[in-house]
């Protein structure tokens, strides 16, 4: 696959992500499998992971700040 923003190679990766759930909750989700190019650092999550971030999401405690959560598929 190539970079849409660059048009280098992505090479799969295993990295952390944070995602803003509203004004006060952050969720870091670790070891989250992407898509990351070669060059600009631009990286591309696949449909069917990220079908199961929005399940994860979906699940958080958003009273929360800030939750951690290890990915596992």
């Amino acid at each position: 696959m190539r970079c849409h923003v660059c048009g280098s190679e992505m090479e799969a990766i295993r990295t952390d992500l944070p995602f803003k759930l509203n004004e006060k909750t952050i969720v870091v989700l670790r070891n989250l499998p992407v898509l990351q190019c070669t060059s600009c650092a631009e990286y591309s999550i696949e449909d069917s992971v990220f079908a199961e971030v929005e399940a994860i999401l979906s699940r958080v405690d958003s009273s929360a700040e800030l939750e951690v959560i290890r990915y596992a598929a």
